[in-house]
This record gives C-alpha cells, sequence and structure tokens, in this order.
C-alpha cells in the first residue's frame, strides 16, 4: 500500500474502534464515507436494476448490525464490500429461483432492451463503443457480472486487488487469473454485439441467427463467438476496439442518489440518542419516518435529471494501433538476437542465422526509398517493394525500425528446395511492421508462396487478418512476436498447405486466435516452441484442417476461449493430430479440446491447469491419452468419449505435486536463441505432464 492509502486505512480503522464504543457521529461517517463505493459495486454488478438502492439499505443496515463483532478494524473495507458481493449473488440467486417458479407469468425482471446496456445508460449520448460495452454486459454470466463491479471500482482506483480478492475470498493471484478471465469474456462479448449489429449482417451469421428467439445466454454466446472468430467477414467489424479500462475509465462513479443518502443520513441524525450500535429494526424504522423526505427528494432528482444518470467524462477513444499487453500478460519478452537457435525437443530442423553483412541481397530501411536499388547504401523503404523485387535464393534484411506500410503486403514470388527466400531482421536488430494504417477490409499480409523463411520480425496493429499464408508449403515462421491484431495473428489455411513450420514465437493480444491451422489440409506442418497468451480467441487452433498436425512444446495461456482447438469448425474436420508435450493454463476455455474432431488424436505429456472449462475435452474424438496431467480446472480435469483410450494420466493415478505454480519464468523473456525459458512450472518430475525445460 501506498502512504496516502496507509494514512486512509488508520483513519478508518480509528472510526470503526469509535464506533463500536458508541460513537454515533463515527458511525455516520463511515457508512457515508462508503456509501458510492458499495452503490457503484451493487450498481454495476446489477446494471441498474430498481432493486440497487434495496440491496445497497441492506447492504448498510448489516454492517452496522455486524460491525461490533469486527475483530480486525483493518480489514474494514475488505469487510464491507463483502458483504455487498454476496447480497449481489443472494439476489441473483433468488432472482433466479423467482423466474424457474412463475415462468411463463410475468415477473419483475429488468427489460432486455431497458436494462444496463440502455435503462442505466440511455440518457448518456457516449461514444459508440460505450453503448456497445454496456449491450456486451448482458452476455456476461452473473458471476462474471458481480465481478465486473468490483473490478470497475479497482480500475477506478476505489478499491485494491487486495480488498477484491478479499471480497471474492480467494488470493491476489487467483483473483487475477479471475478478473483476466472475466474480462476476455467481456471481450467475447463486445464481438458478438458487433457482428449482431453489422449492417449488412453476415450471410452466414444471418442463416446461423434465424432460429434465435432473441435470448441472451451463454450458450448462444459460445455459438455465436465461434462464428465470430471463424469468419473473415465478421472479423472486419472488430477492427479498433478500445480496451474496457480506457471505456470505463472515461466513466465517471454512479451518483448515489439523493433520496438514498438523504434517508441513511436522517435515520443516523434522528437515532442519535440511541444505544451506540444502531439495530437493523430501528433503523428501518426511522428510514420509513422519512419516507415523506425521500419520496419528495427522489421525485425532485428525477424531474430535475432525468431519472438516475450514468455520469460520464466525455474523452475522445481513440485505438492505440499497438497498445501493450494487459499488466497479468506481463510484459512483451525481449526480442531474441540474431544467434542460431538451439532447437526444443522434436526439432524437425535448424533454421539458419539471421543475415549478416556479406550475406544479404535486398536491404529495407525506413530512411531508405523505393527508387533506391535495394543496397546497403541504397535500402528500399518498404517491405511491400522488397518483396515484389525478390528472386529465388535471395535474402531479405530490414533494418531496424517501424515500417509502416499504407496498403496491404502481397507475396507470390516462390523460391525452390535449393534457392530458398529469406526475409529477417538485420543481424540483432528489431524491425517493427506497424499494419495499422492498412484498411480494415483488407488482410494485412498475404502470401502465397512457399520455401519462405520469415524471421525475427514484430508484426502489430493490423486492422484485420495479420499474416496469412495460403496453400503454403515448405516455409518456416520463426521468432516472430505477433501481438495486438484485430484478427488472427498467424494463419495458414486452405488446401494444399503443407511441410511447413512455426516455431519459437510468441502471439499475444490479437483479437482473433494467437495462431491457427485452418480450413484446409496438407502432410508435414509443424508447430514447436511457441506461445499464445492474452489473445481474444483460442492460443492455437486447428479448426477444419483436415490433415495431421505436429504440435510441440507449446505453452497457451489466459486466451478468451481454449488453449488449444484440436479441430471443429463446419463440418468438423477429423484429423488425428499429434499433440505432444505442451501445457495450457488460465484460457477461459478448456485446456484442450476436440471440438468435434472424430479421429483419434494423439495427446501425450500435456498438461493442462487452472482453466475455466475442461483439462481435456475430447467427447467426440477416439482419442489416445498418456501421461498428461490435469489439476484445478474449473469444470474438471477430464471428459472423454466412449472410444478415448487413456493410460497413465493424472486423473488414473494418484495425486501429485507440480514442483511450482509460479508462471512468472514461464511468461518472461525467451532464452538468447529464442527458446522456451526453463521452468519447474507445472512440472511434475514424474513423466506425467509436460516437459516444461525449454531448450
Amino acid at each position: 500500500m501506498t502512504d496516502s492509502q496507509i494514512t486512509a486505512a488508520r483513519g478508518v480503522s480509528d472510526l470503526v474502534r469509535d464506533a463500536q464504543r458508541g460513537s454515533v457521529p463515527a458511525l455516520d461517517q463511515l457508512i457515508t464515507g462508503h456509501l458510492s463505493l458499495i452503490y457503484n459495486i451493487i450498481g454495476r454488478a446489477l446494471h441498474g436494476h430498481p432493486d440497487v438502492d434495496d440491496l445497497v439499505q441492506d447492504t448498510m443496515l448489516q454492517a452496522i448490525n455486524a460491525l461490533g463483532g469486527l475483530r480486525d478494524p483493518e480489514r474494514f473495507r475488505s469487510w464491507l464490500v463483502a458483504i455487498a458481493y454476496r447480497r449481489v449473488q443472494m439476489h441473483m440467486r433468488t432472482r433466479k429461483m423467482t423466474l424457474m417458479r412463475h415462468l411463463p407469468e410475468p415477473v419483475d425482471v429488468p427489460d432486455p432492451g431497458g436494462d444496463f446496456a440502455e435503462r442505466t445508460t440511455a440518457e448518456l449520448v457516449v461514444a459508440d463503443q460505450r453503448r456497445e460495452l454496456a449491450e456486451a454486459t448482458r452476455w456476461l454470466e452473473d458471476g462474471d457480472r458481480e465481478l465486473l463491479g468490483l473490478w470497475w471500482q479497482e480500475a477506478r482506483g476505489d478499491l485494491t486487488r487486495a480488498e477484491l480478492a478479499a471480497a471474492l475470498e480467494v488470493k491476489p493471484k487467483h483473483a487475477a487469473v479471475k478478473v483476466q478471465r472475466m474480462k476476455a469474456q467481456l471481450e467475447l462479448s463486445r464481438g458478438v454485439v458487433r457482428a449482431l449489429r453489422a449492417k449488412p449482417i453476415c450471410p452466414e451469421l444471418s442463416s446461423t441467427i434465424r432460429f434465435w428467439d432473441g435470448t441472451v445466454d451463454s450458450v448462444w454466446r459460445k455459438r455465436l463467438a465461434r462464428h465470430v472468430r471463424a469468419c473473415p467477414k465478421c472479423h472486419f467489424h472488430q477492427a479498433g476496439m478500445v480496451s474496457p479500462e480506457r471505456l470505463l475509465l472515461g466513466m465517471a462513479a454512479l451518483p448515489v442518489p439523493v433520496a438514498l443518502w438523504a434517508g441513511i443520513q436522517a435515520a443516523f441524525q434522528a437515532g442519535a440518542t440511541a444505544p451506540p450500535l444502531i439495530t437493523t429494526a430501528s433503523l428501518a424504522v426511522h428510514v420509513a419516518q422519512h419516507k415523506t423526505l425521500v419520496a419528495a427528494v427522489a421525485a425532485a432528482t428525477v424531474a430535475v435529471g432525468g431519472g438516475l444518470t450514468f455520469a460520464v467524462v466525455n474523452e475522445p477513444d481513440t485505438p492505440r494501433a499497438a497498445a501493450p499487453p494487459p499488466a497479468a500478460a506481463t510484459t512483451p519478452p525481449a526480442l531474441p538476437s540474431a544467434a542460431a537457435p538451439t532447437p526444443t525437443a522434436g526439432a524437425v530442423s535448424k533454421a539458419p542465422v539471421a543475415p549478416r553483412a556479406g550475406t544479404t541481397d535486398i536491404f529495407v530501411a525506413p530512411g531508405g526509398s523505393d527508387d533506391g536499388d535495394g543496397t546497403q547504401a541504397r535500402p528500399y523503404a518498404s517491405v511491400a517493394k522488397a518483396v515484389a523485387v525478390v528472386k529465388p535464393g535471395q535474402t531479405i534484411a530490414l533494418r531496424a525500425g517501424t515500417y509502416r506500410p499504407a496498403g496491404p503486403i502481397s507475396i507470390t514470388t516462390s523460391g525452390t528446395a535449393e534457392k530458398p527466400i529469406t526475409i529477417s531482421g538485420y543481424g540483432s536488430e528489431r524491425a517493427i511492421i506497424d499494419a495499422s494504417a492498412i484498411p480494415a477490409d483488407q488482410w494485412a499480409i498475404t502470401q502465397k508462396a512457399s520455401f519462405w523463411t520469415v524471421r525475427d520480425l514484430e508484426v502489430t496493429g493490423a486492422r484485420n487478418a495479420t499474416w496469412t499464408c495460403l496453400a503454403c508449403t515448405n516455409n518456416t515462421f520463426q521468432r516472430l512476436t505477433v501481438h495486438d491484431n484485430a484478427g488472427v495473428g498467424l494463419m495458414l489455411r486452405d488446401a494444399g498447405t503443407a511441410a511447413n513450420q512455426v516455431l519459437d514465437s510468441d502471439f499475444y493480444a490479437n483479437q482473433g486466435s494467437g495462431l491457427s491451422v485452418q480450413f484446409g489440409d496438407g502432410d508435414g506442418n509443424v508447430v514447436r516452441g511457441n506461445r499464445a497468451w492474452g489473445n481474444r480467441q483460442d492460443g492455437i487452433d486447428l479448426g477444419s484442417f483436415r490433415s495431421r498436425v505436429d504440435v510441440q512444446h507449446n505453452w497457451s495461456y489466459r486466451n478468451g476461449a481454449n488453449g488449444f482447438a484440436l479441430g471443429g469448425g463446419s463440418p468438423a474436420a477429423a484429423a488425428a493430430h499429434t499433440v505432444r508435450h505442451n501445457a495450457a493454463w488460465g484460457n477461459d476455455g478448456h485446456g484442450f479440446v476436440d471440438e468435434g474432431n472424430t479421429a483419434a488424436i494423439e495427446l501425450a505429456n500435456n498438461t493442462a491447469f487452472a482453466n475455466t472449462g475442461l483439462g481435456f475435452s475430447m467427447t467426440t474424438a477416439p482419442a489416445v491419452l498418456r501421461n498428461n496431467a490435469a489439476a484445478g480446472n474449473d469444470r474438471g480435469d477430464q471428459a472423454l468419449s466412449a472410444g478415448a483410450k487413456p493410460n497413465n494420466n493424472s486423473w488414473q493415478v494418484d495425486a501429485f505435486p507440480f514442483r511450482s505454480e509460479d508462471a512468472s519464468v514461464a511468461e518472461g523473456a525467451r532464452t538468447a536463441a529464442g527458446g522456451l525459458p526453463g521452468t519447474d512450472y507445472l512440472s511434475t518430475g514424474n513423466g506425467i505432464g509436460a516437459s516444461m525445460s525449454g531448450e
């Protein structure tokens, strides 16, 4: 805590002690001083429902009545927030039971068109994205809406992470995971809202929803999200989303209705001669005695303000082309040096080192000119120029700096087995392609060429799909950093996609999946040594790919959907992927999921930890599972089809501890050669689960 927070905490604890000794002014100051905090937590969790005032009053009454039993005055704020959080949970459970008992009779529930999305914010003429964000909250589960109310206060600085964790009754580290999951669900819901509101709407999406009755629930959110993340047309509408933190921080606190404040204040004043701790019953009487005042003030508030408003600070919010990943996802790892990588286990081939002086045929530099000749003395200025003139056997080197193409880049010249083409950063220099100026209705980089090595580049800011390789063969993508793009980070797709390798790369904070091999077929594709985190959709996605992909030694964590999606699509593809020594943790979906794949997927020595869904969801595939580990997943370790063949997995043998549950090294910088950092995180040491040794 900061010095000011410590001072404030001491002041509150002194007030608590005074109130416990019988000081009504101290009790008055405690309650009124925290009324706005509690009102905002409950108000946002219930998105403006008429019961908000009652629940706030009930929370304060409960706090007053139980204050004498609070043994640690320093924990007053956490204690009070926990009471509010439990009241919200009880209220939501009660309303669900009421619905189940009385439907189809009318029940006093908030109008779907008039709750948080409209009734609480209808008075506000704010940016479209704030309205989208408000509407997206309707798609959240109750638990996520409850957490949103707490997290919003943390984002404003009114709650600390420790206080938020105390309200959830979990450790701060676990609270961080829950917050990250909630935010991922919120962003997923925003994508669904945008796709549904698009004009014209995607024809395939229109067909999907033709039997939808408009009910907002988790089943339809998942169904629609599955379409949105796989559809290039719908991806166009996902571009340029501002982070929820920036949208929410542009909104001022919900003002406490004067009526509520005045009623509680009047009750305190009228009860000044009452016993030191005012009882629930006595305060209720005092409030009832002031109904006339409350009604009058309420009427005046509505007349003047037009209802309970949601105050907003109208600041322009423009998307940043390359925003850093959320704090929970760690800072981006430093780009590796140009030294030759040390292959991880199962390596297929050893890639050459980055180009050095004397080995480069074409130079590109931010200060160059496309009227130059591409030499080191007269480099080109644009990547598009270099890939347009390159010939088989040549090497393109990008000097340090940021390249900002105004239009999409197309790679169409293929190399050969004897004369491959390489594009890379020059030596250890850092080259960044900022694709934010490319129109949002076009893919940033489209490759229709084979026998390329793409290495040591950073790509960010794309407003649609980032790097898409169509029917490519014999390409190597290595040591790439692809982040903060509006679509999939890297996608290999279409029939004839064969013998490609994606190695030692990081894909994070993309609005689509991090890395995907989809919508096609082809043998010999390898995905090894990669990390995918903080992406809105799946970390690594093999949806609709009809041939086996070799997936080894990859880590996928804290993504908005699944860690590893090993099939799926429409129609679902049947491919017996080989999945070995991969780890999935903290994803807002399953760790590993077949998504309708009917082939015998082989899963060996993989680890699934603390995912929202199942560790291993192989409910369709006759999967072969051996030596896999699963622990701490919200919906359980596994769900397997009748044809699955499990052997020696953690759920079949004696329980075991992980050597470490500290992910800091795994989520930190890569090795100098670009390999995964060796760590004891999620390591068992007994041959079960993923090898986390990195290189």
